[in-house]
């Protein structure tokens, strides 16, 4: 499917957002992640879904969600979800809903997302160790590795691979997988896309004003260290991995990069872009064609997991 033959829900969704992120106002919020800061405070309180019990789960130095199916819950794996945000963004409403459809596509397997400290307050490594915090966590609660199903969008997909970088530098076993949506994985910018696609992206595109180049995460440390671009790690030995992304997106040579490198080094890589799609797409859930087609590549790519 080329480019032009992207559903037409999704190019009016696709055009929405360019629409509302050209807005001299809102729009240079939305794209520098001054929304993003906020959002979270500002929301209504979630309402579980009464299919699903919601835990809260109190960390140290940051809290967590553990979303689990009333019914016949599938207890031969568990999702841990990194969410998005680009750093500086805190859990959200979006996420939990995340959550419920990981849930949903694994038959009911139960999600831990974590609400990592963010930026600028909490810089690098605050994410990275509220992501292995929250690892060892499931460890100590009797999982193994082999039954820890990694997922996380944009910043979080990135986080996900920047934590099994951690991991094998520290001597632990990795997960079973990752779902990788989107994933930041260059936070040098240094992909062909962040030019091929400057004009095409609707939620980053024709500015550098923009969340993708934010440094608050970074601050004064390398941005080539594998821990916070884990393009630049050594992925030999990762678990199988699926990576999704949007044809239009800025990032979109962060996910071929990635696939690329890790296939090369022995990794079972799924890449799949999606024709005309923008970034976090699947956050239509089932309204777009191309969101709906997305959840359910994902509980394939799960069941494979399952099945190994």
């Amino acid at each position: 499917m080329g480019e032009s033959e992207a559903s037409i829900r999704g190019r009016v969704m696709r055009d929405v957002i360019s629409h509302v992120t050209s807005d001299h106002l809102i729009g240079k919020k939305i794209k520098n992640g001054e929304l993003r800061k906020k959002i979270s405070g500002a929301e209504p309180p979630w309402k579980c879904p009464d299919c699903f019990q919601m835990t809260v789960i109190e960390m140290e130095k940051f809290q967590m969600e553990l979303l689990t199916a009333k019914e016949s819950p599938n207890t031969e794996k568990i999702i841990l979800q990194l969410h998005g945000g680009g750093y500086v963004g805190a859990m959200r409403n979006a996420y939990r809903m995340f959550a419920g459809l990981y849930s949903e596509v694994s038959h009911g397997m139960s999600v831990l997302t974590v609400d990592y400290r963010v930026a600028p307050e909490h810089p690098y490594p605050a994410a990275l160790e509220d992501a292995y915090a929250a690892y060892c966590y499931l460890l100590d609660e009797g999982w193994f590795s082999e039954q820890i199903i990694l997922a996380g969008d944009s910043a979080g997909g990135g986080l996900a691979m920047a934590l099994c970088h951690y991991l094998k530098d520290k001597g632990k076993q990795l997960p079973a997988g990752i779902v990788a949506m989107s994933p930041w994985t260059d936070l040098t910018a240094s992909g062909e896309s962040y030019d091929t696609n400057y004009e095409k992206d609707p939620l980053f595109g024709k500015t550098r004003d923009s969340l993708i180049y934010n440094k608050d995460y970074i601050g004064d440390n390398d941005p080539l260290n594998a821990y916070i671009s884990p393009l630049f790690g050594d992925f030999r030995g990762f678990p199988p991995m699926l990576i999704q992304v949007g044809s239009y997106e800025m990032l979109l040579s962060d996910s071929v990069s990635v696939a690329a490198k890790a296939r090369q080094q022995g990794v079972k890589v799924r890449l799949s872009i999606y024709d005309g799609m923008f970034h976090i797409f699947q956050m239509a859930a089932k309204m777009l064609p191309e969101s709906k087609r997305a959840w359910v590549e994902i509980g394939k790519f799960i069941d494979v997991l399952l099945n190994d």
